[in-house]
């Protein structure tokens, strides 16, 4: 009888251990390094790497915290989602960033645009959601009806959908994305319905088979843009929206921005490089457009906020199709002070080392190229700075103060290379 009992209650704990699986149920504890499925809170030492076999979730009220140079290997076979119900904080360094990847074997040209995991997921009730110094790439797959964004009614909640690599949908929370590379992926980098938000100092390069935008916002967003460099986006650099009937209206503030060949891989009417449309208001103030596909875009159908504010832009075409396409008309926004000519090669903001001919359509990024100014060029000493932006005080996020970088005397994300 006692036997028996004890393989009953033997079997009730097997049953309960596996109906609520752990991440790091299988951890080196003093290197850190672990795999991961299920729920997962707590801390991912530094340097450490963690190898995602499956889904995993931070529940509600919990938080991850990562810490700098931790190596996260998605399994590209089981394509895990990363659903953040309570808050992740990726804390990493110039020197020593996060990696959120795959097997270094499949990082080829053959997966150049990933589709080889999921995303970080926000659901409505994460909080707060910071990266800083974190490189995620070759994300972006298609969602079925097996996953559990699916099965949880998150994003588009429906199978078929090409995932973005960072969603966040809460209106009330905060979201800082600074110092971070978001490269190889499918469509959007990020999609973001609400919050109060920074992203600054970023890079977004090789996104976007047959769509996406590298910043995609739509309503309740109270929003800072500043000092990214987006090159060749399938679609448009920013999509700025404030459709979706979230309460507050969005509000974005845009600057000192270097946009370069955006636009060209979609040739549609919204391939471009900032697009705005519903009622959003927008402050778009010292951003490049390099070769971009037209210039700050509007829906005419459905337009921006009337108090929305453009100037102090910089275009430069290499050839006439792409300076034509610049020039303001109805759907073509134009702004006070904007540094526009109308012949090819005007206003050639000197980059340091980045060869401005480079074929529009190409989406391979060079690391050796240098965005920063040379002597002479006309986006020096261009810039506006008397402009208010939503966070100089900053957003606090697990008891840090993160700020929108002060707007700069030049224009593009990059001044002088002295």
């Amino acid at each position: 009888m006692k036997a028996k009992q004890l393989f009953i209650y033997l079997a009730i704990f097997m049953a309960i251990f596996a109906g609520c699986e752990k991440a790091n149920v299988d951890v080196d504890p003093d290197t850190g390094n672990g795999s991961a499925i299920g729920e997962v809170s707590g801390i991912w030492k530094r340097g450490s790497v963690q190898h995602i076999t499956g889904d995993i979730i931070i529940l509600e009220g919990q938080s991850l915290t990562i810490e700098e140079g931790v190596t996260v290997i998605m399994d590209a076979v089981a394509k895990p989602e990363i659903i953040v119900k309570g808050n992740l904080y990726a804390e990493g360094t110039q020197a020593f960033p996060i990696k959120f990847t795959v097997e270094e074997a499949l990082r080829t040209k053959e997966n150049e645009f990933g589709r080889l995991w999921g995303g970080i997921l926000a659901a409505p009730s994460c909080a707060e959601l910071l990266l800083n110094y974190t490189i995620i790439e070759y994300a972006g797959a298609t969602t079925s009806d097996a996953s559990t964004s699916v099965k949880q009614k998150l994003y588009k909640q429906k199978a078929g959908e090409n995932l973005p690599a960072l969603w966040f949908s809460n209106v009330n929370g905060k979201l800082v994305v600074t110092n971070s590379i978001f490269r190889n992926l499918q469509e959007d980098c990020t999609y973001i319905e609400g919050g109060k938000i920074i992203f600054a100092n970023n890079l977004f390069y090789t996104t976007g088979v047959t769509g996406g935008e590298a910043i995609n916002l739509k309503s309740g967003c109270l929003a800072d843009v500043a000092y990214n460099l987006v090159y060749s986006t399938n679609t448009n650099a920013l999509k700025l929206s404030n459709s979706g009937d979230r309460s507050p209206q969005t509000f974005v503030v845009v600057y000192n921005n270097t946009l370069i060949n955006t636009g060209w891989r979609r040739p549609s009417a919204k391939g471009g490089s900032i697009w705005v449309e519903a009622t959003v208001r927008v402050s778009v103030f010292n951003n490049m457009f390099a070769n971009t596909r037209f210039g700050i875009k509007r829906d005419t159908k459905a337009p921006e906020d009337a108090r929305s504010l453009f100037g102090n832009n910089l275009y430069y075409g290499y050839n006439q199709t792409t300076v034509n396409q610049f020039q303001p008309t109805t759907d073509i926004v134009g702004g006070i002070n904007d540094v526009i000519g109308k012949t090819a090669g005007d206003n050639d903001p000197k980059f340091l080392n980045y060869p401005t001919s480079t074929d529009v359509n190409n989406a391979s990024f060079n690391t050796a190229w240098n965005f920063h100014l040379q002597a002479g060029s006309p986006a020096i000493g261009k810039g506006k700075t008397d402009f208010t932006r939503h966070h100089a005080a900053g957003l606090v996020l697990n008891g840090i103060t993160y700020t929108s970088p002060a707007p700069a005397n030049y224009i593009g994300a990059y001044g002088s290379a002295n």
